[in-house]
């Protein structure tokens, strides 16, 4: 919506500022001058300690436009029913050709200086913040098909859509062989383990047997010295008893 004077037209005429608490909120007018004049303009508010206005005042040129922005600062507290009665007051005059804004000052603005001065109200109005975009879910429910979406601006098209649940799918079942081969590769681990174990021993056994066929064949070998003695003694002994 906009409207103004015969000098300048405003839009918005209402200000309309997505309310947050502890959050500076901003909304631009735009001024546009009708006219083949110079017009200086001034905004004022009925509460100045709370909006900050940049340009608050300025010059348009002839058949050009100029933004504003009115700055709400931080709120700590949200108002009854959300209902603003602060509001704004533009004013507006034609100045001399070339006019820049530091040329400008109070008193053109004054009626009682004989100039024509045009005056324009903007109210103040909250809205609520927009919301944030709901997520996409990655897949719809059963029996219904997935919905589409724009394809133009980058988002997916319904095809598109589905070959990416699809790929998850997939991603998730494949998931499973790779816990079995897990598994697989533990028991693996833990056989060789028990292999080794059991090699150790074996070599063990095996140097305990090679040092027993060693001291045998040691015994083995003084065998025929130890029957001899044996013989020997019993040669001596039976020969006493015989002479007995």
């Amino acid at each position: 919506m906009s409207a103004g004077n015969d000098l300048l037209e405003i839009d918005p005429l209402e200000l309309k500022f997505p309310f947050e608490l502890k959050k500076q909120i901003s909304c631009s007018l735009q001024l546009r001058n009708k006219t083949d004049d110079y017009v200086a303009f001034k905004v004022k508010t009925t509460s100045p300690k709370k909006y900050c206005v940049r340009p608050n005042s300025g010059i348009v040129p002839p058949r050009s436009t100029a933004d504003v922005v009115v700055t709400m600062q931080a709120q700590k507290e949200a108002p009854p029913d959300m209902q603003c009665k602060d509001k704004f007051l533009l004013q507006s005059v034609i100045v001399n050709e070339g006019a820049n804004a530091k040329e400008i000052t109070p008193d053109m603005f004054s009626k009682e200086s004989g100039n024509v001065v045009d005056e324009v109200k903007l109210r103040v109005a909250y809205v609520a913040p927009p919301r944030p975009p709901s997520p996409v879910h990655e897949g719809s429910e059963e029996g219904s098909s997935p919905r589409a979406s724009l394809s133009d601006n980058g988002h997916l098209t319904a095809s598109e859509f589905s070959f990416s649940t699809n790929a998850y799918s997939e991603q998730k079942s494949d998931g499973e062989p790779e816990n079995q081969s897990s598994e697989e590769l533990a028991l693996i681990s833990r056989l060789t383990e028990e292999k080794n174990s059991i090699v150790q021993q074996n070599n063990k056994l095996r140097q305990e047997l090679e040092t027993l066929r060693r001291e045998v064949s040691k015994k083995q070998s003084g065998f025929p010295v130890v029957l001899v003695v044996v013989v020997a003694l019993l040669g001596i002994l039976l020969g006493y008893i015989f002479k007995k």
